[in-house]
């Protein structure tokens, strides 16, 4: 039956004869569930223990050290983090990513980046980075693709604690039971720093707290009706310090800096809660609905700058499937506003979509379709509407019960952010923004064995239109607009293999190129120029051994290529994006249901930074640090 389904996830290894295996995980969160194997999508697929198992503070380090998601803290603040995939910079990346936590998207209507530090690493069963494809699902922003996660919903029992150095600590828990009828569970965290860098001649550091908790029932009062609920909430409060010098950075990248304008102080605070139910007209034939209601507020307490956010959505699908044709067929609508000193804006997005998948012996074909009504308003009266239309083909053919090939189109779209149509300081309105249009192409390999899981993907990408912020050096002429004609080509390739019993090695490596063809902004001409934060290069390798059957030590290595500053869309900044570098180790022991472990970050006190321009560096996991603790399972 899907209910049970919708009650339990597939995990990502299982035990036989005491050796740990490798399995074809299930996609949970696209429109139609199928497995990696026979997906005609490049997928990444995260289980809740590959997750445990990297001792990680946030969704942000896993995503940084374990996929081939690149992520950079947003100006300093390590609770905004901005994200990256797919070749479209860690400047404007993260516009172009749709993110969703149990199918609720948390992307906001301005350039705030999705809060991914509201929802703590052990409230996550499963974590799903589908590339180049989910327009269809996921829709207004999904040109690099989708991040899905998935919320526990099982009978486990956990809290765990740690500390480490700079005056980390954390607690957090998770607390589940499931059964044939109900569903149930809470988690939360705390965490505190104490701070890594001065803030000001005082001495005074960069601290920051997060408390988080969520709430989710599910219930079957009956085989053909489940009823589900939900709510959470996160409360954070960071200060973090400005950008420093090229001297500053390199003599010393905790310093306050002395040109800068000084430390940031920003709360933000969100609240959700949603509902909804699945009806299961018989074996083949289901219907979903949800709807959910977010409040934020953003808080720039140094400014006495507040933005107040209100979002409200809903969902509902008909999904039917038997052995040979799967079909699903949605509407969905979203309802945002932004409230802050200078304006108040709205965005309705109304979109239709669905999405079919053909089996035929080795063969599946997938082919959907979204239509997409996208309105803003001001209230000063620039309004504007979209009519946006998605497309995605694919085919995988099943070579044999391990091997598979994969082709897939996806043609995608995404809108500006309200707040870059408005002068920051005024308000004033500075011209509507064409919506960024993409045809994305990609070829794939998926190998699948017991010992060895190998993935690999070429990709190619034609933009028209393609949203950026120019920064102009002056100031005046500063605004969201469009390049004219951009592309971008690559290599992604995952291989995780199990050597022996003992070791095991994981690997995501990424190349990527990002052209500009043809742009002219304020006189400047960027036509034939690379896209500006774009590393070639970007490899994340982990190496595991099992020194027994308790004991765990883990090595992972990050390495990211130089690229070009973050406004450098000239090409000739005296200064480059430096390439970023860590090493960090990991011990883990395991006795029964008490696991202690200990992990190291950036061993070898390497030097890491984001660089928007010349002598405008902001530092990052630019020394040693250390966390301990333990997890206990109930």
């Amino acid at each position: 039956m899907k209910k049970k389904i919708l009650l339990s996830l597939l995990a990502s290894t299982i035990l036989v004869a005491g050796e740990i295996e490798l399995t074809p995980l299930s996609i949970t969160s696209t429109a139609i569930k199928t497995d990696e194997l026979k997906s005609t999508d490049a997928v990444e697929i995260y289980t809740a223990e590959e997750i445990e198992k990297a001792h990680v503070q946030n969704v942000y380090e896993f995503l940084n050290q374990q996929t081939s998601v690149i992520t950079m803290p947003s100006y300093g603040n390590p609770f905004s983090q901005k994200l990256d995939f797919r070749g479209y910079g860690i400047g404007d990346g993260y516009q172009n990513i749709v993110i969703t936590i149990d199918g609720r998207k948390i992307n906001n209507i301005d350039m705030v980046a999705p809060l991914l530090s509201a929802i703590s690493p052990a409230s996550i069963e499963r974590m799903e980075i589908i590339k180049s494809s989910g327009i269809v699902k996921g829709g207004d922003g999904a040109n690099a693709g989708a991040i899905n996660i998935i919320t526990k919903k099982t009978s486990a029992k956990e809290i765990a604690v740690y500390m480490g150095t700079h005056g980390v600590a954390d607690g957090s828990f998770y607390l589940g039971h499931s059964d044939e009828k109900l569903s149930i569970s809470a988690s939360g965290e705390a965490q505190k720093s104490d701070g890594v860098r001065n803030i000001n001649s005082n001495g005074d550091k960069d601290e920051n707290s997060l408390t988080t908790g969520t709430f989710n029932i599910t219930y079957l009062p009956s085989d053909a009706l489940e009823l589900r609920a939900g709510a959470s909430f996160a409360r954070t409060d960071v200060i973090y310090a400005s950008y420093l010098t090229l001297d500053e950075y390199s003599n010393d990248p905790k310093v306050a800096g002395a040109t800068n304008w000084g430390a940031t102080e920003q709360t933000f605070d969100t609240d959700a809660i949603g509902g909804g139910f699945s009806y299961f007209i018989n074996n083949k034939i289901s219907f979903d609905f949800d709807a959910n209601r977010e409040k934020k507020q953003s808080n720039y307490i140094t400014y006495s700058s507040v933005t107040d956010y209100d979002y409200n959505s809903f969902a509902s699908t008909l999904d039917y499937s038997d052995k040979f044709f799967s079909f699903t067929l949605g509407y969905e609508r979203f309802d945002g506003n932004l409230v802050n000193t200078n304006n108040d804006l709205t965005k309705v997005n109304d979109a239709l979509f669905f999405m079919s998948e053909f089996y035929s012996g080795k063969s599946t074909l997938k082919a959907g379709y979204r239509y997409e009504d996208v309105s803003f308003e001001s209230k000063t009266g620039e309004d504007q509407k979209d009519k946006l239309h998605g497309i995605e083909l694919g085919y995988n053919y099943t070579l044999d019960e391990q091997k598979s090939i994969f082709a897939n189109y996806a043609h995608s779209f995404q809108t500006s952010s309200l707040d870059r149509l408005f002068k920051w300081s005024t308000g004033a309105f500075m011209g509507y923004v064409e919506p960024s249009k993409a045809h994305n192409y990609t070829l794939g390999f998926n190998y699948i064995r017991p010992d060895n899981k190998l993935k690999i993907s070429l990709f190619y990408i034609d933009l028209k239109d393609e949203i950026y912020y120019y920064s102009d050096p002056t100031w005046v002429n500063s605004r969201n607009t469009n390049i004219d004609k951009s592309h971008k080509y690559g290599l992604d390739v995952y291989d995780k293999w199990l050597v022996t019993d003992e070791f095991n090695i994981a690997l995501n490596y990424n190349y990527v190129r990002a052209k500009i063809d043809k742009e002219v902004e304020n006189g400047e001409d960027y036509s034939g120029n690379d896209l500006p934060g774009v590393s070639d290069h970007n490899i994340k390798a982990t190496f595991s051994y099992l020194a027994n059957k308790n004991t765990t030590f883990a090595i992972t290595q990050l390495y990211r290529s130089e690229a070009y500053a973050a406004n450098d869309f000239n090409n000739n900044f005296a200064q480059k994006q430096e390439a970023y570098k860590s090493t960090d180790i990991s011990l883990t022991y395991t006795k029964d249901s008490l696991e202690l472990f200990a992990k190291i970050n950036n061993l070898f006190n390497q030097k890491n930074g984001l660089w928007v321009q010349d002598d405008a560096i902001y530092p990052m996991n630019f020394t040693t640090t250390a966390i301990a603790g333990f997890k206990l399972k109930i």
